[in-house]
């Protein structure tokens, strides 16, 4: 366990980070935005250990190469300088096309957030603080030489890799996006020091179509990938007791010196790239058994944003309530008639007026339910004999 420190939590978040692929595209930085505006408003950032820190600038090359592979980063910049080279058809070897559109500086984009992260991480790592959160942060398809599903640098990969290179002699790496954290995963997969374990709906219905309960780990690093592959329509209770039964115990058994947790809030029913239907209600619930994971084991949590695609709805209320989960406050229910209106100035419709409103929705059908039993059961049966389980 760290010792504790006079701060608390730094957010790490500047407006208009991120990518910027265009108006007609899933990643839509309002999300970010609406979600530090409203810890703010909420007085997240009124207390003296809490702190606001704004985004550094584009990580050197050297510090990607960390995770990345140079020819690839050499091959993003090239794509970045001129975009119309994007055409050719080894741009796709790289994964630029299709999610990753080439536009003109989509290297800075990337670079910075992906700085962000690791200057969040370092903060951790050394001990000054022990949660950091970068809203703007999370994309975990990438691999070490390929972009992939709305992100050219695997963030959450640097995250893990800046603790490691800070001391950290195991991370666990917690995904709870809807969608299997497939880049990091693969780029750890023979890395017994780093434990991924995601959450997410099933790949036979869902990109990237991986994460399945049998893919649990390379040679050497046997048991450090663990999968809990839901099916549609699972709903609170499957998140629930994925969390539980599978990724609290394997976490705690692990005994990370420092846990980094991808925690996209995609699998909301409002999402329209995904079918798992969570209500906001329950992230509170999410939030609070993942800080005492954090406390419990390494008393370490570096958290990034993720997956989320509903950019005035889910998003910024789920991540004010994170923030206020690790900064020990609570979020009013009530959202501010000031947030509302810089909502509505962002093109928000009609912005939620409570923090924890959501629609009620129908419990999971019994064959649902089956299949949560048995997407569990499949995880149990992989991993018990690398992890005691309940």
């Amino acid at each position: 366990m760290v010792t504790a420190t006079e701060l608390r939590l730094v957010v790490v978040h500047s407006d208009g980070l991120g990518m910027r692929y265009g108006d007609d595209h899933p990643m839509d930085g309002r999300r970010h935005r609406l979600a530090v505006s409203l810890a703010k408003r909420a007085g997240v950032f009124e207390r003296e250990d809490v702190e606001l820190a704004p985004a550094p600038g584009p990580m050197a090359d050297e510090g990607l190469h960390r995770v990345f592979a140079p020819a690839f980063v050499k091959a993003v910049r090239r794509y970045s300088a001129t975009p119309a080279l994007a055409a050719e058809p080894v741009a796709s070897q790289w994964g630029i096309g299709g999610d990753n559109t080439a536009y003109e500086g989509m290297h800075e984009d990337s670079a910075r957030v992906i700085a962000t992260c690791a200057a969040a991480a370092e903060r951790v790592g050394a001990g000054e603080v022990p949660y950091a959160f970068v809203p703007s942060g999370g994309s975990h398809h990438g691999l070490s030489n390929r972009a992939w599903g709305f992100g050219l640098y695997n963030e959450t990969a640097m995250a893990v890799q800046t603790l490691l290179d800070a001391g950290a002699e195991r991370v666990a790496y917690i995904d709870l996006d809807v969608h299997h954290g497939n880049g990091t995963q693969w780029i750890y997969y023979e890395n017994p020091n780093v434990l991924t374990v995601s959450v997410h709906e099933s790949g036979r219905h869902l990109f990237p179509g991986s994460g399945f309960a049998n893919e649990t780990g390379g040679p050497g690093a046997e048991g450090s990938s663990v999968n809990v592959s839901l099916p549609p329509f699972s709903g609170n209770d499957a998140y629930r007791r994925s969390f539980a039964e599978i990724v609290d115990p394997v976490v705690r058994a692990f005994r990370p010196d420092a846990i980094v947790a991808q925690c996209g809030v995609d699998h909301h029913h409002a999402d329209p790239l995904s079918h798992l239907q969570t209500t906001i209600p329950m992230y509170p619930e999410l939030w609070s058994g993942l800080r005492a994971l954090a406390d419990d084991t390494s008393g370490r949590l570096v958290a990034l944003g993720g997956g989320g695609y509903d950019p005035c709805n889910a998003p910024p209320r789920a991540w004010a309530l994170l923030m206020g989960e690790l900064s020990g406050q609570t979020i009013p229910d009530a959202t501010p008639r000031e947030w509302a209106e810089e909502a509505v100035g962002l093109n928000c419709p009609e912005p939620p007026d409570q923090v924890l409103g959501d629609q009620v929705l129908d419990a999971p059908t019994a064959a649902v339910t089956a299949q949560v039993d048995h997407a569990l059961a499949e995880t149990r049966a992989a991993i018990r004999r690398f992890w005691p389980l309940p």
